[in-house]
């Protein structure tokens, strides 16, 4: 793996940590052992690598996971907090809720496969970004949870709610939202939050297994139908209202203050 060429996988980001192998683009979470959160400086890594792949389009395929204990315990609400009481006008919190929206909607529509590789406990924000990917697997060891309602805030991070609506439905992601529950690797395969599941010890394996057939597809092709997928699962969230989530978070927080 080459971790040093290229735009990339530039020395310049410190909140993830990113290796080419040839058309696979591998993208680390955490490489310095930080809490497991999502704060302003993941947010502008992930989208900075995601605006430069625009110009790579040798770059196939980009695999998504984390070197922490645990693939992502959520969105940094200290960052919230203190965006907020450094600019109660909220102008502060919402350009971090809006870099949130922008990342997903990135993450989208880039031209490269993506692969969720998830491990541990993946809650809340951290969830609602794994959504966006194209293709995801989890150890079946890992712990999921959507906490927002339970700790007073709207599930409004990244503009999820419709993605993960389309991806398993109205009636379960209503029940989980709502109770908060912890739902496990098993449960999460059978909405179809994952489409695999596979043993800690064996999660590359599984990874390898789409990335080595997506390699030798013909790129157009994948580009093509990333495109019409995206445009059908789009259209199925006509009615979304992501737009206004960064507000919704704010009025949020600030009452919760």
């Amino acid at each position: 793996m080459n971790e040093t060429a290229g735009t990339l996988t530039s020395s310049s980001r410190k909140a993830i940590r990113v290796e080419e192998d040839g058309p696979v683009l591998h993208v680390r979470l955490n490489p310095w052992g930080q809490e497991d959160t999502l704060d302003s400086a993941v947010l502008d890594d992930l989208r900075l690598l995601l605006d430069d792949l625009h110009d790579r389009p040798d770059v196939r395929i980009l695999t998504l996971s984390s070197m922490g204990t645990d693939f992502c315990l959520g969105a940094d609400r200290n960052e919230y907090q203190a965006a907020l009481t450094a600019d109660p006008t909220g102008s502060a919190l919402r350009r971090i809720a809006d870099k949130a929206q922008r990342l997903c909607q990135a993450l989208e529509n880039t031209h490269a496969v993506t692969i969720a590789r998830l491990h541990g406990r993946v809650v809340g924000a951290g969830l609602a970004l794994a959504s966006f990917c194209d293709l995801r697997v989890g150890a079946d060891t890992c712990r999921f949870r959507m906490p927002e309602v339970g700790i007073g805030l709207p599930p409004a991070w990244g503009g999820a709610m419709g993605r993960l609506v389309s991806e398993a439905g109205a009636a379960r992601i209503r029940e989980l939202m709502l109770t908060c529950d912890v739902f496990d690797a098993d449960t999460a395969h059978r909405l179809g939050l994952l489409h695999r599941t596979a043993p800690l010890d064996r999660l590359d394996e599984a990874v390898n297994a789409w990335t080595r057939p997506l390699a030798r597809r013909s790129p157009e092709a994948l580009v093509l139908t990333k495109r019409m997928l995206a445009g059908y699962a789009r259209a199925d969230r006509t009615a979304d209202t992501s737009l206004l989530d960064s507000h919704l978070l704010t009025a949020h927080v600030d009452q919760h203050r």
